[in-house]
């Protein structure tokens, strides 16, 4: 066996609803600006043309229930409500309306962000890398079978923070579907087991500040938390 220099992280796992195996990550794709109404809130248009993504590090996904520290660079610290897809089978190329064979299972997530840092990028046209990839910025629950969670339809999505209703809309809100998001991905990357897609945020995203409690549900799936921690 080669040896390594020192000692590497093993890849990331979410547990499965009623299964004693769990789902190892490999990659994470984020799409962008997927509600309408998420992205007039932040001041852009929706492209309509075709999704766009961008990516965290594997090493970023956060189990639901942790407490992690308030991030270092920032003073903006936001949350972003995410329906996340987990791929279970290989998918290069598929057209839509084989996308759905790909699928796992799905999730609730976070998309914790730096968001005056993407902001700050944005404006000069950089990649966004420094406000999205962040350490324990890809938070997820346990993944719920595609089978036993059922159609994407009109599944309530909320997140409160102490609390507090922030975020609340539906999936049938979404812009670009799940079949079309992963029949697009598929165009540019050789999909697999491992991949999970997580698919846009609504309307209602902000900051929060350490000893906030975050808390989000989808209908039909375990809620996904998190707890800001002092900065270290």
């Amino acid at each position: 066996m080669t040896k390594t220099l020192f000692a590497s992280p093993a890849w990331p796992t979410v547990p499965v609803e009623g299964e004693d195996a769990v789902y190892p990550v490999h990659r994470v794709f984020c799409v962008g600006r997927n509600y309408a109404a998420h992205a007039a809130e932040m001041g852009v248009e929706v492209d309509r043309e075709a999704p766009f993504y961008f990516t965290k590090s594997a090493l970023t996904i956060l189990p639901t229930g942790e407490t992690y520290p308030y991030p270092p660079g920032t003073e903006n610290f936001h949350y972003e409500m995410e329906f996340v897809v987990a791929i279970g089978k290989p998918a290069f190329r598929v057209p839509v309306d084989q996308a759905l064979d790909a699928v796992y299972g799905y999730a609730t997530g976070l998309d914790m962000t730096r968001r005056d840092l993407q902001l700050a990028a944005r404006a000069k046209q950089r990649p966004w890398d420094l406000g999205k990839d962040v350490e324990g910025s890809a938070v997820i629950a346990s993944l719920t079978k595609a089978a036993a969670f059922g159609p994407v339809g009109d599944q309530r999505i909320q997140l409160t923070v102490d609390g507090e209703l922030r975020q609340d809309a539906r999936l049938s809100d979404l812009i670009w579907s799940v079949a079309e998001l992963v029949s697009d991905l598929s165009k540019y990357y050789h999909l697999a087991p491992g991949d999970l897609i997580y698919t846009g945020t609504p309307a209602g995203v902000g900051a929060v500040v350490p000893g906030d409690v975050i808390r989000g549900t989808i209908d039909g799936l375990a809620p996904v938390e998190l707890t800001v921690g002092q900065p270290e």
